[in-house]
């Protein structure tokens, strides 16, 4: 959530910021208008409150004058305008409430702004590749994970829709447990090397919790919700963000760096016809999720160590990728910055999104009330969060099969999973 006292000092910048992100100018320029001309009638209707209330306790202690002075005819006006005050206080905190309420509606739906050095553009073909890391290889025999998968026998989709419908997969034999080794090691990299504490959230949370990090109101459409007003994380980013969710946190102890290997689920919405063979695009997901919680100076520079902590995991598994900057109208909704790293899959033949880290700074801070107190000091500010995916197991399994794929169909184990295989090396078909 943006700080209104900013939208109010710099309306043609937060303007700018709309457009940028893809919104008509016209429909950015309203969209602005609207929400200083509430902060105006519930700042101007928060003055004559303040003023009733004044008025009335100054009225109040007039009356015990009056009543003392022995006139008894200014004691009873002064009553008279006691009362009516009172009750003019009373609805007036109604509408105050009222009005509040509002603002902070419109307030929650505004994207954050971007950073000036975002690109601007209109969708991912405007992204910008920042660097590429191994050389892509494809061979004239190269095929895509769930062609793989299935003559190997161990990835199943036909029971997987018996089961829960369309976008669900089962693994089975040494899928399973290559995708169950995938994430086991990156949980060791990122607690062992570099620095994260290993956190086993909640998989379900409240309306708070989204709200907190910026998916409900808007996105709703995009969760699952259980039936007892729950909803089932998109991302480990809820649980581990909202973990300080009203707290003060102590300066000194930033950052606070978590990790979390967790299913995800998604709905999907607006996805259709997008990627429907294969595990690319699930309802239901595992994903290794990165967290940091920083103090307002440090969030930058914490952007890009997190950006190449998931990178390592790559690195390891000896994959060819890319990192891209996101460009303004690509970005998610509270992102400040966004880096995705794509991954080469050898059976598409191109780049594929297998992580995405993103700076919010205290756009998620300000909807959870989270701050920080620096030692010697009184003022309190808001933290700075960031997020990313360290990275998504699943397609993780996908780039490992497709490019360690051998022409008979096997596929090799790369060195780094190797330990946690059992010393196995080559999958192949039992």
């Amino acid at each position: 959530m943006l700080d209104i006292k900013w939208i109010r000092e710099n309306p043609e910048a937060l303007v700018q910021a709309l457009t940028n992100r893809g919104q008509s100018e016209s429909d950015s320029q309203a969209l602005v208008a609207s929400i200083i001309s509430g902060d105006e009638e519930r700042r101007a209707h928060l003055t004559k409150l303040q003023e009733a209330q004044e008025r009335r306790n100054a009225a109040s202690k007039e009356i015990g004058k009056a009543m003392g002075s022995g006139d008894k005819d200014l004691a009873e006006r002064l009553k008279a305008e006691v009362a009516e005050l009172k009750s003019f206080v009373q609805n007036g905190e109604t509408r105050e409430r009222e009005l509040e309420e509002a603002l902070k509606g419109a307030l929650a739906g505004i994207p954050n702004v971007p950073l000036a050095d975002v690109p601007l553009g209109a969708d991912e073909k405007d992204n910008v590749e920042v660097r590429r890391i191994g050389e892509p290889v494809t061979h004239d025999w190269s095929r895509e994970h769930f062609d793989l998968g299935e003559a190997l026998g161990y990835m199943d989709f036909e029971r997987a829709a018996k089961l829960a419908g369309a976008r669900f997969t089962v693994l089975s034999g040494q899928l399973a447990r290559l995708e169950r080794a995938l994430g086991q090691f990156m949980l060791d990299l990122h607690t062992q090397e570099h620095g994260y504490t290993e956190v086993q959230p909640p998989l379900m949370v409240r309306d708070e919790a989204l709200y907190g990090t910026g998916q409900l109101p808007k996105f709703a459409e995009d969760l699952f919700r259980t039936t007892d007003d729950r909803w089932l994380i998109p991302t480990a980013e809820v649980p581990l963000t909202n973990l300080v969710n009203g707290e003060i946190l102590e300066g000194e102890k930033l950052p606070l760096r978590l990790t979390a290997l967790t299913p995800c689920f998604r709905s999907e919405a607006g996805s259709a016809g997008r990627d429907t063979r294969g595990m690319l695009r699930q309802h239901q997901f595992n994903k290794v999720e990165l967290v940091s919680i920083t103090d307002a100076d440090s969030s930058i520079a914490e952007h890009e160590r997190m950006t190449e902590c998931a990178e390592t995991v790559l690195k390891k598994l000896e994959l060819p990728f890319r990192t891209v900057v996101l460009c303004t109208g690509d970005m998610g909704f509270g992102s400040q910055k966004t880096y995705d790293i794509e991954v080469w899959l050898p059976g598409q033949k191109m780049y594929r999104e297998i992580s995405s880290c993103s700076v919010c700074g205290d756009f998620q801070a300000r909807r959870m009330n989270t701050r920080y107190r620096s030692a010697g000091e009184k003022q309190t500010r808001f933290v700075h969060t960031l997020n990313g995916s360290g990275v998504a197991v699943g397609r993780a399994l996908i780039a490992v099969m497709e490019n360690y794929q051998n022409e008979d169909g096997s596929i090799s184990i790369p060195t780094v999973l190797q330990p946690y295989m059992g010393g196995l090396t080559r999958i192949e078909r039992v």
